[in-house]
């Protein structure tokens, strides 16, 4: 598969790297030129080396996306650090350039919520973060309630 993925962050960068090493073709296109050295944590080649395309550009600006290959994309992931970036250049790349998987990376629960009832596929880091929280306190909770209820039931005598 052709993967673009738009943002090259901690997020991006990572993702990158894990589908580049499962084979795939992967193409970064971030607006900052430096974030190119995240591409090549961990590997001992450059990233162009290992086959790795990137692109300095905004994806916002379709000569940016096409530059990074957006019309050959299978997959296309948009992971800025901006919800309304990632909205408008995932809506982009399904409706302009019919690429067939679609990914936006919303931070905020209600967003992602409401665009994923649009049709655009969303990862919400919040709502997971939010969930696993919730479900470690709710399990520390049963597990204190349940040596409470040791402690009352072993006193007797």
């Amino acid at each position: 598969m052709f993967i673009l993925i738009v943002g090259c962050g901690r997020v991006g960068s990572s993702v990158a790297r894990a589908m580049l090493q499962d084979g795939h073709e992967v193409s970064c296109l971030d607006e900052d030129p430096e974030s190119h050295a995240r591409l090549e944590l961990g590997i001992d080649q450059s990233w162009e080396d290992l086959g790795g395309q990137f692109t300095v550009g905004t994806g916002l600006e379709i000569d940016a996306l096409n530059e990074a290959g957006i019309e050959k994309a299978d997959a296309f992931i948009a992971a800025t650090d901006g919800d309304n970036t990632n909205i408008v250049i995932a809506q982009i790349a399904k409706r302009r350039f019919n690429v067939p998987t679609v990914v936006a990376r919303i931070l905020d629960p209600y967003r992602a919520e409401w665009y994923e009832h649009q049709g655009v596929h969303t990862i919400c880091p919040t709502k997971v973060a939010i969930e696993m929280l919730e479900n470690d306190v709710r399990e520390a909770a049963k597990k204190h309630a349940g040596a409470g209820d040791q402690q009352t039931t072993g006193t007797t005598g």
